[in-house]
């Protein structure tokens, strides 16, 4: 008896549907523009986003963060430079932020993401109530 009651429960283990967790966002994902990379990884309770590759970093693996708006912060290499921070909740929508963008120069003190099907993740950086929206696609 105990024989089936372990295969009914091993049975139900694989049948239930698969949940969003912190580990299925976790690794990098494809920014969808200038080749971006971004590791998405745990901060403490957190999650972070790190920038992790570009195009333009191939190129120029010492490239700055020359469009930053606060010229103090333009000598900062673009390699590793943390663009989420402070992202929490799940297990399919994170909040948090400040939220950067080094191709604009631009930031928002808050963002959101939303683990979406298919691979993908949505990202939402807010000031005020002006919102940009990206889709991430995440690599394998």
């Amino acid at each position: 008896m105990s024989r089936f009651v372990m295969a009914i429960a091993a049975a139900g283990l694989f049948a239930m549907p698969a949940t969003a967790s912190a580990a299925d966002i976790t690794g990098i994902w494809a920014t969808g523009t200038e080749g971006g990379r971004v590791q998405i990884y745990r901060c403490g309770a957190a999650l972070c986003g790190k920038i992790v590759g570009a195009s333009r970093l191939r190129g120029n693996p010492d490239l700055r963060d020359e469009r930053n708006s606060d010229t103090k912060l333009r000598t900062r290499k673009i390699k590793g430079l943390v663009v989420l921070r402070g992202f929490t909740g799940g297990p399919r929508e994170w909040k948090g932020g400040p939220v950067y963008d080094p191709e604009t120069g631009d930031g928002a003190p808050t963002g959101h993401l939303k683990l979406l099907a298919a691979g993908k993740l949505e990202l939402k950086g807010c000031v005020a109530v002006f919102c940009r929206t990206k889709v991430w696609t995440k690599v394998s």
